[in-house]
């Protein structure tokens, strides 16, 4: 110790003591400058106004000083500290928010296994505390149990080497931990090894881009179309042309530069070549796909553009600016409609049949730039009639956002995807039998399309606007669960436009970067016929 005392430090710290009285030594916290922005030094007096010393010890006060500082384990719990912790944000996302661009299932799945083995190897349950403390019938109650003061995970002093509470170690054990090879605890090993539910991958870049000129960057416009027949159909500008994925041929369809009108709509009927084209002017025209002739027109179809068009079997209803849906039988040689409905207040920029055109498919859909979903019955209506018709069956009120994304579940019957624009970025499902909602997803931007899958219970989405960093982007969802599937990204402009091949395993997407991309998004549909062969055909046994 003389060796302390005699040196530059023991010197300096002992005329700091000397010269300044306790009382009058303004105190600081080494984490902070001093107000006149310096940070105090070694040899920093009272009197000096670069800053002040650090408090000295009291005397009579044992401090133990060493060269290193070592964490203890000793001064507190360290599973009670850890929960205690202040955090920025949240380990995992909540359900209800949607994952980032880059991630997926994988990375969430492999995620939750980090933050598991993470928390086994950070706050390990101590096997010496199998129970709740419990209070011993003293008269001090200064080593009750209590939650601890310090949100810190380490202690940094010397070890007390006289606490008789400090456990020991039984060294003489084959299974303890200090002859274990692997760096982890058998916790984390148990759970890296343990097997985990396979999940199933998407590619994540197209398989084909095709270029789109003049593809509008609308969001109340539907331009593309997949039929039945394995024809695309997209409106470019005035015109509308085919493309034939079989042979990947080209080809056009129309063109309305001599009426001086632009293409607002496209639609496939369910079963065959007829493809419905609605216009900015309000035109409504029919073209058979395979002559590649115009069958009739309807001039006057609606007094705006015709933005929305959806198919039931031969009945075709139309959306428009002028706030009406208009029914029209396309067998019937009169041009107008046989029912007209009025719902919504402004533009009507989303329609959906439900189911397949079958006899079955009497319920429809709209979603309106007034914020509102209707569901209409052409069978007839709980509610009486109005000026324009009948009224809607159910009237959702719960987005915040014009709906133009609708899709049905053709898992389920009733069940009715909707989603918002920028203000809302809400995805909602309804059972219109009963007209409740019964689940919703916020995922963070503008909800431009949906659309169910036939292979598997699923569903996609694509986006626009984003208040974060994720934007752009088509995301596939499992139902019920909403578990991201996969999030595929390549678009730079909003996704405004989405279809699915007839055989449900491809997805086409559209957007204001003048770009159609082509996704396997889905698996193969299983084949059925095999397994339904019935095990009395002896014929095939016989050889």
């Amino acid at each position: 110790m003389s060796g302390l005392k005699n040196s530059p430090f023991g010197k300096r710290l002992r005329g700091a003591d000397e010269e300044s009285p306790r009382k009058n030594r303004s105190r600081f916290h080494p984490a902070f400058p001093t107000p006149s922005g310096s940070t105090p030094s070694l040899d920093s007096r009272t009197g000096s106004s670069e800053g002040a010393t650090p408090e000295s010890p009291e005397r009579g006060a044992h401090r133990d000083y060493g060269d290193r500082f070592v964490p203890s384990r000793d001064a507190g719990d360290m599973r009670t500290t850890y929960h205690l912790m202040e955090k920025a944000t949240p380990s995992t996302p909540p359900k209800n928010r949607m994952i980032p661009t880059e991630s997926d299932a994988l990375k969430e799945q492999a995620n939750s296994l980090f933050g598991s083995i993470l928390h086994s190897e950070v706050t390990p349950v101590s096997p010496h505390r199998a129970g709740s403390p419990v209070r011993q019938p003293t008269a001090s109650t200064s080593n009750l149990p209590s939650t601890p003061t310090r949100r810190r995970l380490f202690a940094y002093n010397s070890p007390s080497r006289s606490n008789a509470a400090t456990p020991s170690r039984r060294l003489d054990v084959p299974t303890d931990e200090a002859y274990s090879l692997s760096p982890v605890r058998a916790e984390s090993r148990h759970l890296l090894e343990s097997p985990r539910r396979q999940l199933r991958s998407v590619c994540k870049t197209p398989y084909r881009v095709l270029d789109a000129p003049e593809l509008a960057d609308d969001f109340y416009l539907n331009l593309v179309d997949w039929s039945s027949t394995n024809v695309l159909g997209v409106g470019l500008g005035p015109c509308v042309y085919l493309w034939t994925a079989h042979t990947a041929q080209v080809s056009k369809l129309c063109d309305l530069n001599n009426f001086r009108d632009t293409i607002s709509s496209v639609s496939w009927v369910q079963k065959g070549t007829t493809l419905a084209v609605g216009t900015l002017a309000g035109r409504l025209h029919i073209y058979d796909a395979n002559t590649l002739q115009l069958t009739r027109t309807y001039e006057r179809a609606h007094t705006q553009r015709i933005g929305a068009l959806s198919w039931n079997s031969h009945i075709l209803s139309s959306g428009s600016r002028d706030r009406m849906v208009h029914h029209r039988d396309v067998r019937e040689a009169g041009s107008r409609p046989f029912k007209r409905c009025q719902g919504h207040r402004q533009e009507v920029c989303g329609l959906r049949w439900s189911g397949d055109g079958g006899a079955q498919a009497a319920t429809l859909a709209s979603g309106g730039n007034d914020n509102k979903v209707c569901i209409w019955d052409l069978r007839g209506s709980k509610r009486p009639g109005g000026k324009h018709g009948d009224a809607p069956l159910w009237k959702f009120h719960e987005h915040t956002a014009a709906v133009k994304a609708l899709a049905w579940d053709p898992h389920v019957s009733g069940i009715l995807a909707t989603g918002g624009g920028t203000a809302d970025k809400h995805i909602r499902f309804w059972n219109v039998q009963t007209g409740t909602m019964l689940n919703e997803l916020d995922t963070g931007s503008q909800v431009c399309n949906l659309i169910w899958s036939l292979t598997s219970h699923e569903i996609v989405s694509t986006h626009g606007f984003s208040s974060t960093t994720a934007q752009n982007q088509i995301c596939i969802w499992k139902y019920p669960s909403l578990d991201m599937v996969a999030s595929l990204t390549g678009h730079t402009h909003r996704v405004l436009y989405l279809a699915m091949s007839p055989e449900g395993e491809t997805i086409v997407t559209g957007a204001g970067d003048e770009t159609l991309r082509f996704w396997n998004a889905f698996p193969k549909r299983e084949n059925h016929q095999a397994r339904q062969e019935s095990r009395l055909d002896y014929g095939r046994l016989i050889r």
